[in-house]
């Protein structure tokens, strides 16, 4: 322990008591507010710009609509019946919706824009005051030529919303082809239009958060940022994680604390109440390094830890939310994180493997939550097992996926930067035996896949529940990434 902080201290505080509080959560809901362990350092939203395109109807009807139709009072499509004004409030009510919990700041114009002018002092405030993102509503045909300065004058991300029968005949070239455009051209498809706000959440959340990477190879900290997403890495000795964990002795918290989470599941398989206990340090080890080192996420050189291995606590934390790798992966880490704040969900980092002959995927690993579709839903079911690979026994989590669940095996890959996003569907948890591989297992029927080898992508990729491949291809066209995907 730091001299700041006494073993007597440590244990008696609040801290120890909040920490543990979540300990019992995969049957009872695990509070988020203590699992924030860097709540307290505050993040910058990320601002988005927008307006909506439109004249009013009086100003057509007055023949002062800027386009070639003024001479008529024509109205261009979409049309006199579209009541842009209604339409406007309808995803004005869809992005308040959407946007509730996410890291972004929406500042769009109340009134619509519709001559040159606005358009051009629009243009202008791009180039002096550049936002994170921007997010146009184009509800006029013969506007979608005049928004292009504005596009010349914002190099960032856009999302780009044009309802189905506001265009004529093929959409525009530039609207459809610009590699950093998220172009909607649909029927009120607020999917879409939360895949494109949610991949800006994730890239600003991934730039301000800071990974701790706890290494048995350095004797000193050290500290680097990832190139890509500028995401801050630090790392430490194992020594501050071991010295941490043989501080803590056992007593009546740890002891409730242990015995409460065991109680969750059907099953619990050779495994003493000792391993329990020292599964209950490792949790405590865990949240109290990371709320020292102010970490967002943290992975850790764990497979030869022995009794100190921290399977249990990595799998409840990252079940509420709070990205954790194993073996110090740090591409498996920020896969964790990208995926958890561009989906709302846990995800499972596993080792993968193929049946050849069924043309089916198959994950397995020691650290998956029961909640598979995040806290505020029901856990799947699950058993406890000893860790397959190494004395002593600790306990690891045997999650039973239900079947025909839809899931998105993804990664994310530094050397490249290459994001992979296949979607599919559970068949089952296999038993072991006939099955190895580890305490959590599911076999996966990937979706027109014709060699299930074809798709592998690296050690330790993330499977997560939810048909999630289009929001990462939406997330890598605006961060004009490389894809692997079957979306």
């Amino acid at each position: 322990m730091s001299s700041d902080c006494s073993r007597r201290g440590f244990l008696k505080s609040g801290a120890l008591l909040t920490m543990l509080g979540a300990w019992p959560g995969f049957a009872q809901g695990i509070p988020g507010a203590a699992l924030a362990s860097a709540a307290h350092r505050p993040r910058k939203a990320a601002r988005i710009r927008g307006a909506f395109f439109y004249p009013p109807a009086d100003v057509v009807l007055s023949g002062n609509c800027e386009d070639s139709w003024a001479a008529h009072q024509w109205f261009t499509w979409p049309g006199n019946q579209f009541k842009p004004e209604e339409q406007q409030a309808s995803f004005l009510t869809a992005l308040e919706r959407i946007g509730r919990g996410l890291n972004l700041e929406l500042a769009l114009d109340d009134a619509p824009i519709y001559t040159d002018a606005a358009i051009a002092a629009f243009a202008e405030e791009m180039q002096s005051n550049p936002p994170d993102a921007l997010l146009l509503f184009n509800f006029w045909n013969s506007f979608s030529a005049k928004i292009l300065p504005i596009l010349d004058a914002f190099p960032g991300p856009v999302i780009l919303y044009h309802p189905l029968g506001a265009s004529h005949q093929l959409p525009p070239e530039r609207f459809r082809t610009d590699p950093r455009i998220q172009y909607i051209h649909s029927i009120e498809h607020f999917e879409a239009l939360e895949n494109g706000l949610r991949a800006v959440h994730a890239r600003t959340l991934m730039a301000q958060s800071r990974v701790l990477r706890v290494s048995g190879k350095i004797d000193q900290e050290q500290d680097d940022v990832e190139p890509f997403f500028k995401t801050a890495v630090h790392a430490v000795p194992a020594s501050h994680f071991n010295d941490l964990y043989d501080s803590l002795e056992e007593d009546d918290v740890l002891r409730e604390a242990a015995a409460a989470f065991r109680a969750g599941a059907q099953n619990t398989i050779d495994l003493s109440d000792q391993s329990f206990m020292d599964a209950a340090r490792a949790h405590a080890a865990v949240k109290e390094l990371m709320r020292r080192q102010e970490a967002d996420a943290i992975t850790i050189e764990c497979l030869f830890l022995k009794h100190r291995k921290p399977c249990l606590s990595f799998a409840t934390n990252n079940g509420a939310l709070v990205p954790c790798g194993c073996e110090n992966d740090l591409n498996a880490t920020l896969s964790l994180m990208l995926g958890t704040s561009l989906f709302d969900r846990p995800g499972f980092q596993h080792n993968p493997e193929f049946d050849t002959v069924e043309n089916h995927y198959f994950a397995s690993h020691c650290t998956c939550t029961p909640h598979l579709h995040g806290m505020d839903q029901p856990p799947a079911t699950y058993d406890f097992r000893p860790f397959f690979h190494q004395m002593p026994k600790t306990p690891a989590l045997d999650v039973q996926w239900p079947p025909d669940e839809p899931v998105t095996l993804f990664k994310y890959q530094a050397d490249g930067p290459l994001l992979h996003a296949w979607e599919g569907r559970v068949l089952s948890s296999p038993q072991c035996p006939p099955t190895g591989g580890c305490a959590t297992r599911v076999l996966v029927e990937m979706r027109g896949v014709e060699d299930i080898c074809t798709i592998y992508p690296g050690p330790h990729p993330t499977l997560f529940c939810g048909h999630f491949a289009k929001r990462v291809k939406t997330f890598a066209k605006l961060s004009q990434m490389e894809i692997r995907t079957n979306a």
